[in-house]
């Protein structure tokens, strides 16, 4: 199961996070910059599966930003990397660029990957249908 999801920059600053089970709010901020710090420190040779705690954190960098997943230990850690890059696949399609300024629509992109901390969709057309139609809407 996936526990949550997490979009930060270099600077170790979160963009983005989604937690599926509950963590207090005040152990939220706690336990992003401690995964924030630990993912970040490591070097770009070792790998990016990762024991923390009571889970494990597969993360991945693209450019500027690391997306830190966090799972339980019977989750295939592989398909969680193959979910990151097919998460970045299909906001590379929908925005093209700039994704910090369209927070709302990033989370329904992960709301259509991701529901109570499993995965419901891979497919990227079915995942972006939802922000097509809301577009289409919008347009006219």
């Amino acid at each position: 199961m996936i526990k949550f999801v997490l979009m930060v920059n270099r600077q170790g600053q979160t963009r983005l996070s989604r937690y599926y089970h509950s963590v207090e709010l005040s152990r939220r901020a706690a336990l992003e910059a401690d995964v924030v710090r630990y993912c970040l420190s490591r070097k770009k040779d070792q790998c990016s599966f990762v024991e923390y705690k009571d889970f494990k954190l597969v993360y991945r960098q693209y450019a500027a930003l690391y997306i830190v997943v966090g799972i339980t230990d019977s989750e295939n850690e592989l398909s969680i990397y193959e979910l990151v890059h097919n998460f970045v696949e299909v906001l590379d399609k929908y925005f093209s660029r700039v994704i910090m300024f369209n927070l709302d629509r990033v989370h329904i992109i992960l709301d259509e990957i991701i529901q109570n901390g499993h995965i419901v969709e891979t497919n990227k057309s079915r995942i972006l249908a939802p922000l097509t139609t809301i577009d289409k809407m919008v347009d006219s």
